[in-house]
């Protein structure tokens, strides 16, 4: 009744996402609400320093636990029930995850937060382990991500039981940990990886995130219906969201991010730098709810603030996705452009409007990309990017 979980062919035709592969990421839609909504409370009521480090922290299991599943998925996938039944396993600590954001941003409590998080990656362990049998000479790789992800979860699980004081300087170093289990991983093999299907999982997680903020964007009239004083500033920065939430659209998915995805070291970039690039397009709703609460006299942040919590997530995007996937297919035109447009949009506090300055760069951005297409051909002949290397 089980599949044999052998190595996916990387050049298979036709790859795409996977019903169970749609499915599981919608936990991950409540997850990211529940983040951004408690960030947004935290630069709100003035928290902003203890209210993004926490973010990150919580992104970070996030993040990883999604692109640990997506990398492993588009190698090793099999859909049989106990693939099935450790996915939705590992739904279900994306769940406790989310039930544990709050106390983690108002309490520092992270207990909750640990244990979802560690339910996540058992499950990931138990995935690894299945797949070491028919691996051929792969084996030892998969096993090393197995006893790599366990031997980290130990020490998660410690962190719990020390002192609170001792427990904060902990979370990086067993954050650098959970990033070095890949690098050792693949230090003498490889798992085999389908990039069109890969950089498609990467672009339906970028709908997500990029989705909460049109959720502000309806926020905003929401806002403004009930409040007369304040409605066309409310009106103006709705219009304002969906236009940069649609030109980061366009950003993003400009450049065939297939391409960039080559080898091991361009897998590592690619990967990891997407954590900021997804973070920031989370952290960009919070901002306009900031904006919000600024506008209606509910936010504690001075107007320059509330304007960065705007463009510094705006700038975080575009220069990320800039320097991952969109520079080496682009002229010298697009990549003057968009870097530049990246760090311009910082200056828009001092408009008047709120994001008036950010969506109108974003738009000049867009149209040099129209203008100046996508030129793939540089990378066309290089051999390197169908070389099978993969990060988890």
């Amino acid at each position: 009744m089980l599949a044999p979980m052998r190595p996916r062919d990387p050049a298979e035709p036709g790859r795409t996402a996977t019903p169970l592969e749609l499915f599981f990421d919608l936990v991950f839609v409540v997850a990211v609400s529940i983040a951004s909504v408690q960030l947004h409370h935290a630069l709100t009521e003035g928290h902003a320093g203890h209210g993004v480090l926490s973010y990150a922290l919580v992104f970070f299991g996030i993040w990883w636990a999604w692109m640990n599943f997506t990398w492993f998925a588009t190698s090793y996938g099999a859909d049989d029930w106990l693939y099935r039944v450790l996915t939705f396993l590992q739904m279900g600590g994306v769940l406790v995850l989310a039930a544990g954001v709050e106390p983690a941003f108002t309490d520092d409590h992270w207990a909750v937060v640990t244990i979802g998080y560690v339910v996540m990656r058992v499950a990931m362990i138990a995935q690894w382990l299945r797949a070491s049998r028919f691996a051929g000479p792969n084996r030892a790789t998969t096993l090393r991500y197995a006893a790599g992800i366990a031997i980290v979860q130990v020490f998660w699980i410690v962190r719990l039981f020390l002192p609170d004081d001792v427990q904060p300087f902990l979370h990086p170093i067993l954050i650098l940990a959970e990033l070095a289990v890949p690098v050792i991983a693949e230090r003498s093999g490889w798992t085999p990886w389908h990039p069109h299907h890969i950089t498609e999982r990467y672009g339906l997680f970028t709908l997500i995130v990029l989705g909460e903020s049109l959720l502000a964007s309806a926020n905003a009239i929401i806002e403004a219906l009930h409040d007369d004083q304040a409605l066309a500033p409310l009106i103006s920065i709705s219009v304002m969201t969906l236009v940069v939430t649609c030109a980061l659209w366009w950003i993003y998915f400009w450049p065939p991010h297939h391409l960039s995805i080559r080898g091991f070291a361009q897998n590592i970039r690619y990967g990891y730098v997407h954590y900021f690039v997804f973070a920031a397009a989370a952290a960009f709703s919070a901002g306009i709810e900031v904006q919000i609460d600024a506008l209606t006299g509910h936010s504690e942040l001075s107007a320059v603030a509330a304007s960065l919590t705007v463009t510094v997530p705006v700038a975080i995007f575009v220069l990320g996705i800039w320097w991952i996937a969109l520079r080496e297919n682009a002229g010298r035109v697009v990549n003057t452009v968009v870097p530049l447009g990246g760090l311009l949009v910082l200056l828009d506090p001092i408009t008047p409007v709120p994001v008036l300055l950010t969506a109108l760069i974003l738009v000049t951005v867009v149209v040099t990309l129209v203008i100046r297409p996508p030129v793939p051909a540089r990378l066309a002949g290089d051999p390197s990017h169908r070389r099978p290397t993969i990060i988890p």
